[in-house]
């Protein structure tokens, strides 16, 4: 991955509320000039939802919603289409607000872990049971993902195209953590070269371009995300622990970027942007980083979706970040 690879300074994670994708647009760009996202929203229903949009992406694979979740099927039925056309309302209204836009954009779909984990086989257990499974979903997820963002740059052209996995569920994997159908066992722990290879092959459908690794679960294994080849990645700041320093370290040494989630997803105080990424810096001078690094390495986010939060906070928060990162480039002491 090249070294000098930069991203703007702030981001959104993914989702935001309520239902209208014009609004939505219309506040990621608004707000985020130099880094918009394209936004989910989840509250719309199932298939927009972050699973089953990205099972809407899928190739030759189709799922449909069951009482237990979602589920692999044979044939595409009324489930993908409602995702698919939803993804294509906010396609249209990403492109109607980012005319003539040049500079990143960042796009989002479910990781082929987190994906095996929530996707159910026909038996009712998760596709992660079962390897020949998980490889044939990376494999068809790297096909959708490789058309997604031909689509995307066709209507955005002038963009550097982001492409965001979502894996909150990637530690319960590496650990054997995920709950069978049953709930009374859990499915055993994936090898983690099993988990890194398939990773890297899924980071690959992004031929030449950077890819950040979201998840906002405690445990990010940051060294493992780097040698799948993630260019960034995306956690939420407060669940980081002392035992994380090394692996920060090391993989803000190798040129790899940070998207540190620090403003709270849902509603209430804020505090003054440079409260928001005090932690940062403290942790910056604790890892004994160049203080004039801050502003390359570090992009600041809100700490998870905001599908949860009111939409006067979402818009109040995506601005906080923009504010916020201002204070770490200006202030980096």
């Amino acid at each position: 991955m090249d070294e000098n690879i930069r991203f703007g300074p702030a981001t959104g994670v993914g989702s935001l509320p309520g239902g209208d994708a014009r609004e939505a647009a219309k506040t990621v760009t608004g707000s985020l000039e130099d880094f918009p996202f394209l936004a989910e929203l989840p509250a719309r229903g199932p298939g927009a939802d972050m699973i089953g949009r990205t099972a809407g992406m899928l190739v030759e694979l189709y799922a449909r919603v069951e009482p237990s979740g979602w589920r692999l099927g044979d044939r595409p039925g009324r489930d993908t289409r409602r995702a698919r056309s939803w993804l294509g309302e906010d396609l249209d209204a990403l492109e109607e607000f980012t005319q003539g836009y040049e500079g990143d954009l960042k796009v989002q779909a479910v990781g082929p872990w987190t994906l095996a984990a929530a996707l159910e086989l026909r038996n009712g257990e998760a596709a992660l049971s079962d390897a020949g499974a998980c490889r044939d979903l990376a494999g068809s997820l790297g096909e959708g993902l490789r058309l997604h963002l031909d689509e995307v740059r066709r209507r955005v052209p002038g963009a550097r195209l982001v492409l965001q996995l979502d894996e909150p569920s990637l530690t319960a994997v590496l650990r054997g953590q995920v709950r069978t159908a049953s709930g009374y066992r859990t499915h055993r722990a994936v090898d983690r070269q099993v988990v890194e290879a398939t990773l890297r092959d899924v980071v690959g459908a992004h031929a030449g371009g950077p890819v950040v690794v979201h998840s906002c679960a405690p445990g990010v294994p940051f060294a493992l995300l780097r040698r799948a080849g993630a260019a960034a990645v995306s956690f939420d700041f407060s669940l980081l622990t002392e035992r994380d320093d090394d692996a920060i370290g090391e993989a803000v040494e190798a040129g790899t970027r940070l998207f540190a989630g620090v403003v709270p997803g849902t509603d209430g105080p804020l505090s003054d942007p440079a409260g928001s990424v005090m932690g940062v810096r403290t942790l910056w001078r604790r890892l004994g980083l160049r203080p004039g690094l801050l502003a390359e390495a570090v992009t600041v986010t809100p700490a998870c979706g905001l599908a949860g939060a009111s939409p006067a906070y979402a818009r109040q928060v995506l601005a906080h970040c923009v504010r916020a990162a201002r204070s770490l480039a200006d202030n980096p002491e």
